[in-house]
């Protein structure tokens, strides 16, 4: 799998069209709730399955938001269902956090649905805090810290 920042409106509109599928219709959340007027304050992925093609051919979608803060958070996290279990959530997960680590963010959180949580596990994630409803659907925090780089010398 192959994720990477949005560019142009045709990749864009391709994570519009994804989130619709998976959010909106798969799993009934209200199209206001899900379309949300923050698209243009955060920076969209795509991923494709075997090399970066035409928008059509992404097969997954995420956004990261840096708060007012200035905490990293990943959102809109989703995957044709056709495409899960092949490793387009993951490599959405690095893309995001690759881009987090550029802007100096020194985590990545997230409000992941419950049935999602031993995924994000895996990839290094730990949930905090209690449950929550976002959309009627079960939620819980979670926080992946990267660490402080090494900067021993060689």
């Amino acid at each position: 799998m192959h994720a990477r920042v949005v560019r142009g409106d045709a990749e864009f509109q391709r994570c519009l069209e994804i989130r619709r599928i998976v959010f909106i219709e798969e799993q009934r959340v209200e199209k206001h709730l899900e379309l949300d007027g923050m698209e243009a304050v955060c920076t969209h992925f795509l991923v494709w399955p075997e090399r970066v093609g035409l928008p059509a051919e992404a097969v997954g979608t995420a956004r990261l938001w840096i708060d007012s803060n200035g905490v990293a958070k990943a959102q809109r996290v989703a995957v044709l269902e056709s495409a899960r279990g092949q490793g387009a959530g993951r490599s959405l997960m690095t893309a995001i956090e690759r881009e987090a680590r550029r802007s100096g963010q020194p985590a990545v959180v997230l409000g992941a649905q419950v049935a999602a949580i031993p995924f994000y596990e895996r990839i290094g994630y730990a949930a905090y805090g209690e449950a929550y409803d976002d959309a009627g659907i079960p939620h819980r925090m979670m926080r992946r810290d990267f660490g402080k780089p090494d900067r021993s010398p060689s």
